[in-house]
């Protein structure tokens, strides 16, 4: 799965964000700048093309439907970031973004509760969900 950049990325979180299929005009109105059809048409063959939407055409309109998953990709990059810019290390992407800030209550139980779900269980060696 290829890396989107950020203007694809924010065409597929407007998809993603329906649950059904979706065409120009919709993606359109939900965009948070101005961008011309043209140009957004040109990130949807793109997207295609890359294998993350299929087209299919009812009338004038083409529709379109999200062959990746949001989550799936999220994951690929939030680990392909873990691995690149903190080493492999949860400890340093949370401590760059929580530096000199500090963490509430609420967010280390938050922590806590993610890692005892994610702490293998000593009798099974199979990790707690």
């Amino acid at each position: 799965m290829k890396r989107l950049p950020e203007s694809e990325l924010e065409i597929m979180m407007v998809i993603w964000g329906y649950d059904r299929p979706v065409n120009r005009m919709e993606i359109e109105e939900r965009l948070k700048k101005n961008v011309a059809a043209p140009t957004i048409l040109s990130f949807l063959n793109r997207l295609e093309t890359k294998g993350f939407v299929s087209v299919e055409k009812i009338g004038k309109v083409n529709w379109y439907t999200p062959l990746v998953k949001e989550e799936e990709y999220l994951q690929k990059e939030s680990r392909n970031i873990l691995r690149k810019m903190y080493r492999n290390s949860l400890k340093n992407f949370v401590s760059a973004l929580y530096d000199g800030e500090g963490l509430s209550s609420e967010e280390i139980e938050e922590l806590e509760t993610f890692i005892q779900k994610m702490r293998p269980d000593t009798q099974t060696g199979q990790e707690h969900r």
